[in-house]
């Protein structure tokens, strides 16, 4: 078998002197740059499709890949009760900085929006570009808008510690599973792994709150998003996540969309690392 990388762990600290832990893959090959994977709600360095996805642009594009357990999740520590999105911008800008100055960001759906977020805050210098697939966003009243209070009952349920009541509430309010699809997941083995980092979903809600109260997105918002912004979605996903990609790369100042046949938002990574891969690095696939 032929070696395309290798994986060491590491730790930064962040501004406010919380430690986040990550994984750094390193192709073996001369590295055509770096990418920080900033997952989504419930997503952790080890989840399966996030190691899949940091494997194959690596290998496939010898990019050097972060993959880091955002705060709340994994080995990185937390800041109970307190938070903001600004804090989440300056794990990335520790992390830019301990790789050496300058990385692309690949965000997957409430990780797109803390990427999109950080890019245009002023707060995490070297961002070469942004890859968003999925931001959440909902900017119309047509399906699913989270309810307006929903802050204040997750804060009290993550306080009390009922990790799998919070599960449930942000599934079926902030995203807007079904009850029922929720309540077949809790039968599933994928519920301990759910439940053991939804403790951090509050971070999810303080990055995407503003953005999916069925209002259109402002251009005024994003205008400090400079950095090249691929937008991707799937043909497969939900009409409310189709919609929020057009959306975003509407009002970005420099972003592209890239809609993926075959493609949800539960990904077949393969299908997502084509695009990915050649908007980071403007080179198509190496032959491994």
């Amino acid at each position: 078998m032929v070696t395309t990388h290798t994986v060491t762990t590491h730790t930064v600290t962040s501004a406010d002197g919380t430690t986040i832990a990550y994984d750094r893959y390193t192709p073996a090959d001369e590295s055509q740059g770096t990418v920080i994977l900033v997952g989504g709600a419930f997503s952790y360095r080890s989840f399966p499709k996030m190691v899949e996805l940091a494997e194959a642009l690596t290998a496939a594009y010898a990019l050097t890949v972060v993959n880091y357990d955002r705060r709340g999740r994994g080995d990185s520590g937390d800041t109970p009760g307190r938070y903001d999105v600004a804090q989440e911008a300056d794990d990335l800008a520790a992390l830019i900085a301990a790789e050496g100055g300058a990385a692309a960001l690949f965000g997957w759906s409430s990780g797109a929006v803390v990427a999109l977020r950080a890019a245009g805050s002023g707060r995490v210098p070297g961002i070469t570009r942004v890859i968003a697939f999925e931001p959440p966003f909902v900017v119309d009243r047509t399906r699913h808008v989270p309810p307006a209070d929903l802050a204040t009952t997750l804060h009290e349920l993550v306080a009390a510690g009922e990790r799998a009541k919070t599960a449930k509430f942000y599934m079926t309010k902030a995203i807007g599973l079904p009850a029922a699809f929720v309540a077949l997941l809790r039968i599933t083995p994928m519920w301990s792994k759910l439940t053991a980092t939804a403790l951090s979903t509050p971070h999810d809600w303080a990055a995407v709150a503003d953005y999916m109260r069925g209002e259109p997105l402002d251009p005024a918002d994003w205008e400090g998003v400079t950095a090249p912004v691929l937008v991707l979605s799937g043909a497969r996903s939900e009409p409310l996540l189709r919609t929020a990609a057009r959306a975003a790369a509407d009002v970005l100042p420099d972003a592209r969309l890239t809609e993926i046949a075959k493609l949800s938002h539960n990904p077949n990574v393969p299908l997502l690392v084509a695009p990915a891969g050649e908007f980071l690095t403007e080179q198509p696939a190496r032959t491994a």
